[in-house]
């Protein structure tokens, strides 16, 4: 059964700097073939997508808002997906999640909050 989970998330000072991680499991292939992105939802806020990492490498255009503090990179080997976010800001507080597409399905993870505080 196809399995996302994401780790990493927490508490975080403006300024600082977290990497989440999104780990897929029982996917036939592994997710070398599989396009994966991180979603971001905030309370009262639509579902803001952040980044993208297709079988052929990182989409380039990041949303204005992550864009130059936000990259994300994948581990094949580890079937595992990151988020490095570095100079958090308040409004970067969010539930994080990650989902792949597979053919014609999408599968998601539960979600990981992430909050910038000080």
């Amino acid at each position: 059964q196809e399995q996302l989970v994401e780790s990493g998330g927490g508490l975080a000072q403006p300024g600082g700097s977290l990497r989440l991680s999104c780990t897929a499991s029982g996917f036939t292939g592994g997710i070398s073939v599989l396009t994966m992105s991180w979603y971001r939802q905030a309370p009262g806020l639509k579902r803001e997508l952040v980044a993208t990492h297709t079988k052929f490498g990182p989409a380039v255009n990041y949303p204005r808002s992550v864009q130059g503090r936000f990259t994300i990179s994948r581990d094949n080997a580890n079937t595992t997906v990151y988020l490095q976010m570095n100079n958090l800001k308040p409004e970067d507080t969010a539930v994080y999640c990650c989902d792949a597409i597979q053919d014609a399905s999408t599968y998601w993870g539960q979600g990981i909050q992430v909050t910038v505080s000080s």
